[in-house]
């Protein structure tokens, strides 16, 4: 587990272990940094330690007009959501099992989400790309694109009082537990929620862009 709170992440640590009867290892380290992702890397080196399963699970967003938000933050959203992603050891083993956490913003356009919903789209296009590659070496990589979860996101986010989290979101245990399964089976891609699946795949390909533009900025904005 890799994170940048050390107190949450030995919580976590001492959670799974209690539970589950097995060691985990934790590494507090900011994959925003210029060389964030090298360095747990390394660190997983110096452990030890081989992985056998990656789950890509970190990323943030952020709720406004692009050009009245941060270039800091949006930059730093690009390099935790993109460039962290990328990681070779599993070729060389012949063997893996790689699940990136992403979102159902990766098949849509967010006007005001704009650098969060672009980046979803590298890791929809990206995923899918390297299960592609890697399958005949014995990895496959598998996108999870899950709509509203019921988490901390939101308010991080600030999408409170906005369509896209009001109402019922999935519990972060279910949304987990059915990326597990389709990473074990290895899909390519897979949508928690067959309302979404049927929205994204039957119905939004057919709707002009405008309107999905109009659709989507209606729903990211606070009420």
């Amino acid at each position: 587990m890799a994170a940048r709170c050390a107190e949450q992440l030995n919580a976590h640590k001492l959670e799974v272990e209690t539970a589950h009867g097995v060691s985990a290892h934790v590494f507090s380290l900011d994959l925003t940094a210029e060389v964030g992702a090298a360095d747990l890397h390394a660190q997983i080196k110096a452990a030890g330690l081989s992985v056998d399963i990656l789950i890509n699970n970190a990323g943030f967003g952020r709720q406004g007009e692009f050009v009245e938000r941060s270039l800091e933050v949006d930059l730093g959203m690009i390099d935790l959501n993109v460039k962290a992603l990328v990681a070779d050891d599993m070729i060389e083993q012949g063997s893996g099992k790689i699940l990136h956490v992403n979102s159902t913003a990766g098949f849509m356009l967010g006007p005001l989400q704009a650098t969060y919903f672009a980046t979803k789209a590298f890791v929809k296009s990206f995923s899918q790309a390297l299960d592609e590659a890697l399958r005949g070496k014995g990895v496959t990589s598998t996108v999870l694109a899950p709509g509203f979860v019921e988490t901390e996101f939101a308010k991080a986010a600030d999408l409170e009082d906005t369509g896209l989290v009001n109402g019922d979101g999935a519990t972060a245990e279910s949304v987990a537990q059915h990326g597990y399964d389709a990473m074990m089976a290895g899909k390519l891609v897979t949508i928690n929620q067959f309302g979404l699946r049927f929205m994204i795949n039957c119905l939004m390909p057919f709707m002009p862009y405008r309107m999905k533009l109009k659709m989507i900025s209606k729903m990211q904005t606070k009420a």
